[in-house]
């Protein structure tokens, strides 16, 4: 595939070279400027990208398979998404919503209300985080159902704020130093047959809470990715959601599904929650939706999302009108260039290539994903025992190539690909070529 528009844009994406600033200064400037609890990975600066290509400040090139954490479903620069944001930036860049609003905003709640699943009358608010989305998504359950308990998984991630935190099932480094959390969130075992957590174990340590820890009838909210992302790429079983679609049913709870990371056709479907034919009441989703503007909504039932009292949702920055733009271009760009259905391209080929590696690499222990969400998870040879070592050491090779890569997983063992699904064809043989390299000389050193 190429990307014509793109094409038409390459020749704006020229180097800044000059007497800017060396990757070592502007590293020894960060490092006295900005603290250290800001995690870094690379140690290069971006200067400039083009959809799935960065170059740093020196002129080198990488092939971005990060996309700024799941951020770039359509790429750096997508020529359609700084078009509309450039005329939004002709007209205003700020009123706060809650002021004085605009029609963009109603347009895209329309447009979101309309492509989530169901048929059923929905509402959408928007925000400026996927955290922010999710401490929304509480308080609206919290609002409707009268209720306070929340239940949430191991290996998830919710976000970075107190609730946040308090939803995420991983310890470090995310909840290292910062309790004591918010009160009245439980966690249970996500169901992961590698780990040796069935369907079943789950559903009974679900059960286990309730006589144990929760009455079912204070529980608000039941939230979940439908594929875990800081968590390793693990997706729910569809029979594993019908089960909980069953039991908030049973019990008055709400459903919330995470889709920040999964939305937008990254999983071969536009949310991954359709992969398992479950309706939920309420969805979050952020990252890819506008594109690299920071932009974030909560969509659900049209009773349920009314539930907050008029000033009990929003923000100054809610809904800012230039992300609102880029989000509206977004819808029209996976539409029009078919990148639900490229998403399914591109991970299967690069399965393909990962299948191919079995026999050089024994580290592999499992190559899963739905849709272009596709990790591989890496064990000692002979054994289960994670072998987050081996993921790093390819993760540095890859890097030296030109490759940029992303781990996960509670024990960061995995590494997971999140390319942008406007990657051109050449460009993705390239990388995969560069993966293939990396693994094999990691694996045979």
């Amino acid at each position: 595939m190429k990307n014509d528009g793109y094409h038409a844009a390459a020749a704006t994406a020229t180097s800044t070279s000059g007497k800017s600033a060396t990757n070592a200064e502007l590293h020894q400037r960060k490092n006295a400027a900005t603290p250290r609890g800001v995690g870094v990975m690379c140690d290069f600066y971006a200067s400039h990208a083009l959809n799935s290509e960065i170059w740093d400040v020196e002129g080198r090139r990488f092939i971005d398979f990060a996309a700024g954490i799941a951020v770039l479903n359509t790429g750096h620069r997508h020529p359609k998404l700084v078009a509309a944001i450039q005329e939004q930036l002709g007209k205003f860049t700020h009123t706060a919503y809650q002021i004085v609003p605009y029609g963009s905003y109603v347009e895209l709640a329309e447009r979101i209300n309309a492509v989530t699943p169901g048929d059923h009358a929905k509402k959408t608010t928007f925000f400026s985080t996927g955290a922010e989305a999710v401490e929304n998504a509480v308080k609206i359950a919290r609002a409707a159902t009268g209720r306070s308990a929340v239940i949430a998984f191991s290996g998830a991630f919710h976000g970075r704020t107190m609730m946040g935190m308090a939803l995420t099932g991983k310890v470090v480094p995310y909840k290292v130093g910062f309790g004591p959390f918010p009160a009245e969130v439980y966690h249970v075992p996500f169901p992961v047959e590698l780990h040796g957590v069935s369907i079943e174990n789950s559903l009974a340590a679900l059960q286990s809470l309730f006589k144990a820890d929760v009455d079912p009838k204070r529980v608000a909210a039941i939230i979940l990715e439908p594929v875990q992302g800081e968590g390793g790429f693990y997706a729910a079983p569809p029979a594993f959601m019908q089960a909980l679609r069953k039991l908030c049913d049973e019990h008055g709870i709400l459903l919330v599904v995470d889709e920040v990371q999964t939305g937008f056709a990254r999983t071969g479907k536009l949310f991954a929650v359709e992969h398992s034919g479950v309706i939920p009441d309420l969805m979050t989703m952020a990252k890819s939706l506008a594109g690299g503007m920071p932009l974030s909504a909560v969509c659900g039932r049209a009773e349920i999302m009314d539930a907050a009292a008029p000033g009990g949702l929003g923000g100054t920055y809610a809904g800012n009108p230039l992300a609102v733009a880029s989000a509206l271009a977004v819808l029209d760009v996976i539409e029009e260039e078919k990148l639900v259905e490229r998403a399914n391209v591109l991970g299967g080929r690069l399965k393909q290539v990962l299948e191919g590696l079995r026999a050089d690499v024994p580290q592999i222990a499992d190559i899963r994903g739905l849709g272009a969400m596709v990790a591989v998870e890496f064990t000692q040879p002979g054994s289960k025992q994670p072998d987050a070592d081996f993921t790093k050491k390819v993760q540095a090779e890859a890097l030296k190539n030109g490759l940029l890569l992303l781990s996960c997983g509670v024990y960061s063992n995995a590494i997971r690909f999140l390319f942008p699904l406007t990657i051109e064809d050449a460009l993705m043989d390239e990388a995969l070529a560069i993966l293939s390299k990396a693994m094999r000389t990691v694996a045979a050193a």
